[in-house]
């Protein structure tokens, strides 16, 4: 491990000590910057350890979450600017990000594997909305926090996926695939499944959805698109910049989403957390299971199940805001979103451990590489 992250993790240690003992001496409102502190230097201090590095994310965003929930007031406006403005712009960088990690080849899977890509986009989209609605009409939340749960549910999955197939030796081919396709249906899928399951709690405006989703996903996702095709090999750095801008504008979002939900987020936070864990892993095993029940093949299958259980949680944030609920149906995918990357890097390392004994699908090389452009 390197010095610089040896000293982080030390001042992170610190800030932690310093914080529980101004909390034990009852000096709370003292103890929560220093708190803060603990975690963000956590967060990259542990880059620096190769078992741990996984979770540097998950960390930042509990940091970010944190910092909202305790000084609420500097992230919901700026001198009279309103800083939700900025989430739709922000998705749409994230989305450019997303399509810079494919290519207009990634779309002939549909020919090479068609039973599996008919079975992994057909299972995300029956399995993931109809967990959603079950949830959502248990759970007893208000009406617009359980049409959030219904609409990370209805949502298509993102590159995310593709990072947690790669690492956990499942069908990369397939599940680009899967996931170019499902975000090629989501302007006609989720505005539909949305207004079917969730219409009796909220107003849906399906055109209106429509056109969001086209603005913040297929636009951008296109401009990548003819950018990998004409521009990519000009300008490499960009590869190695935007999943840095990417994992910051997911947090920025994060933040603005915390801020404006404190209120109702401290009300239903445990709830909440509980029943989209529900969700995110029972998403995995139907996953699994239904491409086993299509006597799929092992490798196919782990795919299967990582694209069902994982979503887009910034597009879902992003519709939210477009619905102007931000602060109530966004909160569901803001706990959604850090949540499934936590399990499917615990999923991902689970597998890799235990290879899977049939052969590599055709089409997928061993030497198969992906940029993390995280949801």
């Amino acid at each position: 491990m390197r010095l610089i992250f040896k000293i982080l993790l030390l001042i992170a240690l610190m800030s932690g000590l310093i914080a529980l003992i101004m909390y034990l001496n009852g000096n709370a409102s003292m103890a929560k910057p220093f708190f803060i502190c603990s975690l963000i230097f956590v967060a990259i201090g542990i880059r620096g350890v190769t078992k741990l590095k996984g979770f540097a994310y998950p960390i930042m965003i509990v940091g970010v979450v944190s910092t909202a929930l305790i000084f609420p007031s500097y992230f919901i406006e700026i001198r009279g600017f309103k800083l939700a403005l900025l989430i739709t712009p922000l998705i749409q960088i994230i989305m450019f990000g997303m399509g810079t990690t494919m290519s207009i080849k990634d779309f002939v899977g549909i020919f090479n594997a068609p039973k599996g890509v008919f079975i992994g986009v057909g299972s995300h989209f029956i399995i993931m909305p109809l967990l959603g609605f079950t949830l959502a009409s248990l759970s007893n939340l208000p009406p617009e926090i359980a049409a959030g749960i219904i609409l990370i549910g209805c949502s298509p999955n993102g590159v995310a996926s593709n990072v947690i197939s790669y690492l956990a030796k499942a069908n990369l081919a397939l599940s680009i695939t899967i996931t170019a396709v499902s975000t090629l249906l989501a302007p006609f899928v989720t505005p539909i499944l949305m207004n079917l399951l969730a219409g009796s709690y909220i107003k849906i405006d399906v055109f209106g959805m429509m056109w969001d989703i086209f603005k913040m996903v297929i636009f951008p996702i296109g401009i990548a698109l003819l950018f990998n095709e004409f521009l990519s090999k000009k300008i490499k750095w960009l590869e190695a910049v935007m999943p840095l801008v990417s994992m910051f504008g997911i947090a920025f979002i994060i933040i603005i989403v915390s801020a404006l939900g404190r209120d109702s987020l401290l009300k239903v936070g445990p709830l909440l957390l509980g029943l989209m864990l529900l969700h995110n892993l029972l998403g995995y095993n139907l996953g699994y299971w239904s491409a086993r029940l299509f006597k799929m093949k092992e490798r196919d299958c782990r795919t299967i199940a990582i694209e069902v259980g994982m979503q887009n949680a910034s597009l879902a944030k992003g519709l939210a805001y477009g619905m102007g609920k931000l602060a109530t149906v966004g909160l569901a995918p803001m706990v959604f979103g850090p949540l499934m990357n936590i399990t499917g890097s615990i999923l991902a390392s689970y597998w890799h451990r235990k290879p899977p004994k049939d052969k590599n699908f055709a089409g997928q090389k061993s030497s198969d590489t992906i940029v993390l452009a995280v949801k």
